[in-house]
């Protein structure tokens, strides 16, 4: 057995002159204990965030999502929208346009996204899977119906329930004229309320695409057309396809390149914050090095004897690093523990809610090996760096004793 090893485990268990050097290597334990706990549990709500996040985008999003290069709109070629839906590995193909309007409810009214959808968007997409509140009713024959966002249902305080009261949809005319009036508008009736992610909830209103087209004096015009795959299908090469058909023209993106920038965004406030209490971990640095201080001067009679039996400055050295790296390692052990208690309670019995109007009604978490491995880089270079010091000062009281 490494001999450096064998006596920092005995120094690490043994006895000590005074109680204040078990308090102070205690709480060290403690600290790293905590800071190990608290870094796993960081990366596991994002993740679980994340998770969520991707799985919601999953059902609202579109497999294949065809827009301009050039452009916001653009009228499909009706033979091009034939070989499309024929096509091997298409299930579903539905015809979109978006344009920004005004929304007016009662007296309060706020900006936002109109998005018109076609009968076959529900079949494109699950979005009756968002609904936190009310009913699809897009493709009700007795009326204008809407999906507001619950962002813009806040805003302009919509209720879904009051049907003598529609929202007035503002939209502003694509010629004008002196004797014309500036916007053309439109009465919808919010039968449902959808939660999906910020930038969404707060400014997206789905309504059917007829009445988008009159507003804006279209005929035949979209922003984008929505594609379902068949899933026993390979994506990617139905995506090639599609493109293909299409040509440089048209951008054709799969689920993850139409959020790409906002989960990126994501997986950089994730490490933001792993690096935010990866420093706060230096604090544990202090008390380390406290303690392993005091150790260094319980245990200086010992070094100086193994000094005189001729014990190289390296093997000094060795001991109170084996040690420090000795404390790290328990305090890391029972971190991860403690970490995994926490997250099984968690995923059990919900210990953090979310309260009321939200998808999930729990804080969602998920543990990833990534993270234990971070962690443990992460706890292992601070307890390294800790330990120099005291190492060093160790070498140099037996050389100090000798002198005396």
């Amino acid at each position: 057995m490494n001999l450096a090893f064998h006596i920092a485990k005995r120094y690490l268990v043994g006895k000590r002159t005074t109680q204040a050097i078990n308090l102070i290597t205690g709480i060290s334990m403690i600290g790293i204990t905590v800071g190990t706990c608290a870094l796993i549990l960081i990366l596991s709500v994002f993740n679980g965030f994340q998770g969520l996040i991707y799985q919601l985008f999953n059902s609202f999003n579109p497999d294949i999502k065809v827009t301009p290069v050039n452009g916001k709109i653009f009228v499909p070629d009706p033979g091009t929208l034939a070989t499309l839906r024929s096509m091997h590995g298409v299930l579903y193909l539905s015809e979109t346009l978006e344009e920004t309007a005004l929304f007016e409810y009662k007296k309060a009214s706020d900006a936002g996204k109109l998005k018109g959808v076609d009968s076959f968007y529900h079949q494109v997409t699950l979005i009756d899977s968002v609904l936190i509140q009310g009913v699809d009713r897009l493709n009700d024959t007795m009326g204008n119906y809407a999906i507001l966002g619950s962002g813009m249902e806040s805003a302009i305080g919509a209720n879904i329930q009051d049907a003598f009261n529609p929202i007035t949809v503002y939209m502003p005319r694509k010629t004008r004229s002196s004797l014309d009036r500036s916007f053309e508008t439109k009465f919808i009736y919010p039968s449902g309320i959808f939660s999906l992610q910020q930038d969404y909830d707060k400014e997206l209103v789905i309504a059917p695409l007829p009445l988008v087209r009159a507003l804006l004096g279209y005929d035949q015009e979209v922003s984008s057309l929505e594609i379902r795959l068949d899933p026993q299908v390979n994506p990617q090469e139905t995506q090639t396809q599609i493109k293909a058909l299409l040509g440089d023209g048209f951008r054709v993106q799969n689920k993850l390149e139409q959020q790409s920038s906002f989960l990126r965004l994501m997986n950089i406030e994730k490490w933001v914050a792993f690096a935010i209490l990866s420093l706060a971990m230096l604090l544990v640095v202090v008390n380390l090095i406290g303690a392993l201080w005091m150790i260094v001067l319980d245990k200086k009679q010992d070094i100086a004897q193994l000094k005189a039996m001729g014990a190289p400055s390296r093997l000094i050295r060795d001991i109170f690093l084996y040690l420090g790296f000795l404390l790290g390692g328990i305090g890391l052990l029972v971190g991860f523990i403690l970490a995994l208690v926490i997250y099984g309670l968690q995923v059990r019995y919900k210990l953090l809610s979310m309260g009321e109007g939200f998808i999930v009604d729990a804080y969602p978490i998920k543990i990833l090996a990534i993270d234990f491995i971070a962690t443990t880089v992460i706890v292992l270079v601070v307890v390294g760096l800790a330990s120099i010091l005291p190492a060093l000062r160790a070498d140099k009281v037996g050389a100090y004793l000798r002198e005396e």
